[in-house]
């Protein structure tokens, strides 16, 4: 059976696993939807590599975000891991 410690610190790092997972997920969104939908016709007037830049975060720009999210939720879920004692090594 769990100790009252073992739960409270389970509880825990669930709750930073969901922080974590809630930022990642509005950052994401925001530049998917965000800047590749609602604010695309606005940044047009801007331009990367010789497109429109709505047209580039709705094309190619969100997928390296999205990429990106992913290195960044493997850094901190590895402190997260080491900083609750659940780490895999």
């Amino acid at each position: 059976m769990n100790s009252p410690d073992q739960s409270t610190g389970a509880r825990a790092y669930w709750r930073a696993n969901l922080r974590l997972l809630a930022k990642l997920i509005l950052i994401w969104a925001f530049v998917s939807f965000g800047l590749g939908i609602f604010l695309a016709g606005w940044l047009d007037q801007f331009r990367i590599g010789g497109y429109p830049l709505g047209f580039f975060f709705a094309q190619q720009g969100a997928i390296y975000v999205f990429i990106a999210l992913i290195f960044v939720y493997v850094r901190r879920m590895n402190r997260l891991d080491r900083q609750y004692g659940v780490n895999e090594e």
